[in-house]
This record gives C-alpha cells, structure tokens and sequence, in this order.
C-alpha cells in the first residue's frame, strides 16, 4: 500500500526542514526507497540545468540523491507578484491543484512512502486558496504538526493550527516537539503527551535543542550582506559558535583569541586584525597540525588596505567586508536566521542524526496509516 503524509509547523523557523531530513533518512532504513514533495514553495533557486525549484527540494534532492524530477519534487512555486497575479485571474486555481496532484500520484506511485513537506505555518498560502491544510486536503493524506519544544504556548500554537485541519477535514496525525531544552524534556514529554490526548492523537518525538544547527557559516553572512568573501573562500561553510564584537585595546584582545570564532571590528582598527594574524601565525609555528578557525568580518565606511587583505589572505582567513557600523552588523547577525542549505554537508549531518534518534518511527509509521 502506497502511504503519504504532509508534514507541517506552528510556523517559520521551527525547524519543519530540519526535521523533515530526520524523517527522510529515517524512513529510508525501513523501505525500499522514499519519496519527498513539496508541493507550494516561496524561496526557490535555479538549478545547473537552469530549472527554478524550492530550495528545500534541491537540499533533499542533492543529499538524498532521489531520482525524481526537480519538476514533479517542486510543482509550485510562489514569486514575487505571483499572489498578485492570482487575484487578478492571470493564474488558474485548478491549474496549480492539477500540477500538485499529477506530481504526488507520479512520486507515490514510485515509492511505498512519501513524505510531503509544507511551507511556513497552516495558513501560509491562504490568499491563493493553497494553505498547508488545504494542499494536504486535496491529496487526502493525514498531517503531522511540528511545534517549539515547549509547553503552554507550544499547545496554543498547535491548537490555532489544528483549528484549519479541522476546517478543511485534515485528519491530524501527530505531534513533533523541536528544539526541547535538556532540562526540560523529560517535563514536556510528560504533560504535552497528556495534552495531546485530548484530541487522540500522538506525540511522536522531542527533539532536543542542538546549538550547532543554529551556527551560522560565512556563507550565510555573504547572504545575510549581500556580498561576497574577500579572502578565504575555500573556508566559505566553515561554522562559527562564538561571536566577538572587538572595540577594545589590542592588548586585551589579545588574551581572547580563540578558535572557532567570528570577529567584527572595524577595517581602520589594523592592531586588531594585525594581533589576529600573529596569534594565527603564533600558533601555526608551535603547531602546524593546528588550525585556528576564525572568520573576520570587518566593517565601517572605509575599507581594508590591500597590503592587510594580501595579509589576511597569505593566512587563510575568511573575511568579507561591509560598509556598515559593527554594531549594525552585529544587529543584523543577531536577528537574521540561519537556514540549512544543500552545501553545509555537516550541518545536514548533524540534523539528521540528532532528529532520527529521536523519533518514534513505529508509532509514527501506525499513526500515518
């Protein structure tokens, strides 16, 4: 028996692609082979071969090596001015739900489970009468729903999303905690599954809280800027825990150079980054095993000399430059997201290890049937 499901979130960043590469690699262990859809999506990228498909499906297309077009994998996208189009009758409602549909029966009938990723919260695509509950609607397949990993608030969140399930006759298959602190899991677990009963329905994993999956790379800082790197470019996914805004004495910084770390400071302040390439240079004479990850990302109306960029170059420093005050810079690093791109290979690694461990795959498999 061919078997599907729509897996959807409480909203943006709550980590619904992430657990969806859980998920995928999960199941995979367990059949002859997986299918993945997203039927709606909004940021897309162009492929090598000049197709424009939702990122999320050329993540999982790339790391999972499916077979299935990027086509049939990504049948709907939403451009800009497209909602606008919509209302002004230049796009066919039935048009769009007719590419969904060709798309999941030509991806189902290839494999004996696929998983169907939304986009955003239940609502998202509302305007254009393609919100997650109505997608899965249209498909007849049941729904999972990914919340934060909390209590109180987790639960009100769930229940405005349920409310559309129940609108649109979506049979509301399951729970997924995400992101649950240590401290708090064994609490959650506890009285979330005791809340959930209520509607009869399951709560099918707590994934904990894992720091490295919120690590930014300079990757995301070029996107984040709109720039590129200026040195270091073969140290583009290099991920970074620790961020440093440097307007201290260089005498002070220099006790607090450590790896794996960003530093933001201004281009003008040279006895900052000259102190980084000594502790650099220090450390890779004593010990040339070693390497000391960091990334700089100098900032101000002035840039870099080019004699201190050749330096930091010759070092191997990843490095991007932004007209911008650090405090502006930190601001915007402090308030963007991180998202998991197809390239950041030990980032895919890492969510898919920490969600498969813990997800109840047999009461998953029941709960979907």
């Amino acid at each position: 028996m061919k078997r599907a499901f729509f897996v959807a979130a409480t909203g943006q960043n709550v980590g619904k692609t992430t657990t969806c590469l859980g998920l995928v690699s999960g199941l995979q262990k367990r059949h002859a082979s997986v299918g993945y859809l997203k039927p709606v999506g909004q940021e897309h990228v162009e492929t090598e071969t000049g197709i424009h498909v939702d990122k999320d499906v050329l993540l999982f297309h790339s790391h999972f090596q499916l077979k299935d077009s990027y086509e049939e994998m990504s049948p709907v996208l939403f451009p800009r001015g497209f909602t606008r189009d919509y209302l002004d009758g230049k796009v066919s409602h039935e048009g769009l739900v007719q590419k969904i549909e060709r798309s999941f029966h030509a991806i189902t009938a290839r494999h004996p489970i696929t998983v169907l990723e939304g986009t955003g919260h239940m609502g998202v695509g509302s305007i254009v009468n393609l919100n997650n509950a109505q997608v899965a609607a249209h498909l007849q397949v049941p729904l999972l729903l990914i919340a934060s990993g909390g209590l109180g608030s987790s639960f009100d969140e769930l229940e405005l999303n349920r409310i559309q399930c129940e609108k649109h006759g979506v049979r509301l298959a399951g729970v997924i905690l995400n992101r649950v602190l240590d401290e708090k899991r064994a609490m959650i677990i506890e009285y979330m599954t005791k809340a959930l009963r209520r509607w009869n329905i399951p709560l099918l994993g707590c994934i904990p809280y894992d720091a490295f999956l919120t690590t930014p790379t300079m990757a995301d800082y070029e996107q984040l800027f709109q720039t590129t790197l200026t040195t270091g470019e073969e140290f583009r996914w290099r991920h970074f825990e620790n961020i440093r805004l440097v307007a201290t004495s260089a005498e002070m910084y220099r006790s607090l150079i450590f790896s794996n770390q960003l530093i933001i400071t201004p281009a003008d302040r040279e006895d900052i980054i000259l102190a980084t390439l000594t502790r650099y240079w220090d450390l890779k004479i004593a010990h040339p095993e070693e390497e000391l990850e960091l990334g700089l990302i100098l900032t101000g109306k002035n840039p870099p000399k080019d004699s201190l960029i050749e330096q930091i170059r010759r070092a191997h420093i990843p490095m991007l430059y932004i007209p911008l005050a650090s405090f502006v810079a930190l601001k915007m690093i402090h308030s963007s997201t991180t998202k998991i791109r197809s390239e950041d290979t030990p980032k895919i690694q890492e969510a898919v290890k920490v969600v498969e461990s813990h997800l109840d795959f047999d009461q998953l498999e029941k709960a979907t049937m």
